[in-house]
């Protein structure tokens, strides 16, 4: 009985560590000093925060750059996407914990290398970009908080739904977290038609079925193309490791008839509620 509590101790002891480690202490939005740069952060939730970099100008919000921090079962990943920049994907960084200090770590990236976050006070973060050597640059940035008598700001949608919103999982700009899927054509070279007519007819169920468990909301081929590329899903799932898990189930990739490349994609909530219109116009079911 004491081995079976100490175990247990343990266990809930490293859970501690892990929650912890997290920075959540993020969320909100964040001015860097002197610059009309900002950094906003959201908590989706336990494991993941979603956020992006913007700059104001006469006005107008820039968004520059999409960031996502997730806790997979050993790591905790931050992934920055830059607009206009690496054809759209992100790149990820590994958390190295040291005190206050949150460095996300890449040594195989030219530049950075390694993103901090040292956190000063409930309201400062100090921030150093790095490529672990002598090329740096650092700022602070300063947490916003409303002041108690300021209009509150955050609902400026008169259409707003709060029942929908949480029915969908929506941040407070009506986005969430989706993975996108590119097929393209695996590595299985088979010409046996009775096997590969078998394989795509079980990936066509699978589809459908994945449909009705809500977890496939945008499937559908694509044109010829010189990239071998297929087609694409939209699977309704926050990680990368629930989609491998759901893409397992697809006989054509498992047999390696279709490969398929995964990213993190952030997209309205909205949009598994065409699906209700897609099943009344359809006349002919593949």
């Amino acid at each position: 009985m004491k081995l079976t509590l100490s175990i247990l101790a343990l266990i809930i002891s490293q859970v501690t560590i892990a929650q912890r480690d997290f920075p959540d202490f993020l969320q909100g939005t964040w001015k860097v000093e002197n610059k009309e740069m900002y950094e906003h952060w959201d908590k989706l939730n336990d494991n993941s925060l979603k956020g992006f970099s913007y700059n104001t100008k006469d006005g107008a919000l820039n968004i520059s750059e999409y960031l996502d921090i997730t806790q997979t079962k050993k790591d905790i990943i931050y992934t920055a996407t830059v607009l206009n920049q690496n054809q759209g994907r992100g790149i990820s960084f590994k958390l190295n914990k040291d005190g206050d200090t949150y460095s996300f770590e890449n040594p195989k990236h030219d530049f950075p290398k390694k993103i901090s976050y040292k956190k000063v006070s409930e309201t400062e973060v100090f921030v150093e970009v790095s490529d672990g050597k002598q090329n740096e640059f650092s700022y602070k940035m300063t947490k916003q908080i409303p002041k108690s008598n300021e209009e509150d700001t955050t609902v400026s949608n008169p259409n707003y739904d709060p029942i929908l919103a949480e029915k969908l999982s929506a941040d407070d700009y009506g986005m969430k977290s989706f993975i996108l899927v590119i097929l393209k054509t695996g590595t299985n070279q088979t010409t046996d038609r009775d096997f590969i007519s078998a394989c795509f007819r079980g990936h066509l169920d699978n589809i459908n079925r994945l449909e009705e468990e809500d977890k496939l909301v945008v499937a559908g081929p694509l044109a010829k193309n010189e990239n071998t590329y297929r087609g694409i899903f939209i699977l309704n799932v926050a990680t990368v490791e629930e989609a491998q898990l759901l893409l397992e189930t697809d006989p054509a990739i498992k047999e390696g008839l279709l490969d398929a490349d995964i990213y993190n994609w952030y997209g309205s909530a909205a949009l598994p509620e065409y699906l209700n219109s897609s099943d009344k116009i359809w006349k002919l079911k593949p």
